[in-house]
């Protein structure tokens, strides 16, 4: 979707959120939507790359912190391309910060159920994530997020949480926990 309109979001999510900022889709291909309630939140400095949509997050009861949505390429030289865009999004977005998405890269082996892995970007994504000092936050009641629908499935754990230790710190109370989907 190249242009979203107010009532598309208030369709899809309801009248609560009643603000947004997005990142179009690339063909039929990904697309961000980030959407707030204005009364509970205040989301500022925009910041519109390839593949992520950052911006600076303040509540009434906590110090700002930065908050990065991602849609990860599928193709290897794109993923490449794709965390040089997040190391040079850090700099942009200082302090403590969460980054969260469809990643479409892999971590662990676990991450996978079946077939061939691609260590070498499972290597590169693990030295993004220990360079840039990110940490996951566990995602309770799912192993894997996507699946290929075929049979037998394969299943990965694409999508992901990944925040830094001061925003850690600063949501010791955050608990990650899957829901069916409803869009």
């Amino acid at each position: 979707m190249a242009f979203i309109c107010s009532s598309v979001v208030l369709d899809t999510l309801g009248s609560e959120f009643d603000d947004y900022t997005y990142l179009p889709a690339q063909g039929t291909r990904g697309g961000i939507l980030l959407a707030w309630k204005s009364n509970t939140v205040t989301i500022t400095d925009p910041l519109l790359t390839m593949n992520a949509l950052a911006a600076k997050v303040t509540t009434a009861t906590g110090a700002p912190w930065w908050l990065s949505v991602v849609y990860g390429p599928q193709e290897d030289a794109d993923k490449i391309a794709f965390m040089q865009e997040l190391r040079d999004m850090r700099v942009s977005c200082p302090g403590p910060w969460m980054v969260c998405g469809d990643f479409n890269l892999i971590l662990h082996d676990e991450d996978k159920s079946r077939g061939n892995l691609n260590c070498r970007m499972m290597g590169r994504f693990r030295r993004l994530t220990i360079d840039l000092m990110l940490k996951e936050v566990y995602l309770n009641g799912r192993r894997f997020t996507w699946s290929n629908e075929q049979s037998p499935p394969t299943l990965v754990h694409l999508d992901r949480v990944l925040c830094t230790s001061d925003w850690e710190d600063a949501h010791a109370d955050c608990h990650l926990r899957c829901l069916a989907s409803v869009v």
